[in-house]
């Protein structure tokens, strides 16, 4: 049987996108199948990973808010995140909670801890520290407190990241 050259160059393209094509959606799959995966793990242990948070921070006699968050991926799209008040939301002049989700929200555009400096503070963040963020297989997690001095919310946050990574 002879070849013929012309059908074959004709027909290239449509091979090599299809070849594309395949490469991608598989790709696409792995990564989702993993992001499923992270987050079935995050969900199990995040109110464990809270509870040594919280009581860090009692340790500490400190109070505030914690929370993990679990970025699915790369790029943050979307995320899971719990949290837990450890004796108060608020005092008289700050709500914890806000400035945590500021904290991790910082880190979910940056990929770093917050308060890094890495960047001019963006509206509605503040650049404090206390969030701890760490690149796995399955993306990214984080671990924030708010309601001590920095210091104090970064070793709160160490702990409960240390306790999501284990389980990683």
């Amino acid at each position: 049987m002879k070849l013929n050259r012309t059908k074959i160059m004709k027909k290239a393209p449509l091979l090599l996108s299809i070849v594309l094509t395949s490469t991608l959606f598989f790709n696409a799959m792995a990564q989702s199948d993993s992001g499923v995966k992270g987050e079935l793990i995050f969900s199990k242990y995040a109110s464990e990973c809270l509870l040594v948070m919280d009581q860090a921070a009692r340790d500490m006699s400190v109070k505030g808010v914690a929370l993990v968050a679990f970025i699915p991926g790369d790029t943050t799209t979307s995320w899971t995140s719990n949290m837990i008040v450890v004796g108060a939301l608020r005092n008289s002049s700050a709500n914890y909670l806000a400035i945590a989700y500021s904290k991790a929200a910082e880190m979910a555009d940056l990929y770093k801890d917050s308060g890094s400096g890495t960047r001019e503070v963006l509206h509605g963040e503040f650049g404090y520290q206390g969030g701890i963020i760490k690149k796995i297989d399955s993306g990214y997690i984080l671990a924030v407190f708010s309601g001590a001095s920095g210091e104090q919310d970064v070793e709160i946050a160490q702990a409960g990241l240390d306790c999501l990574y284990e389980q990683f």
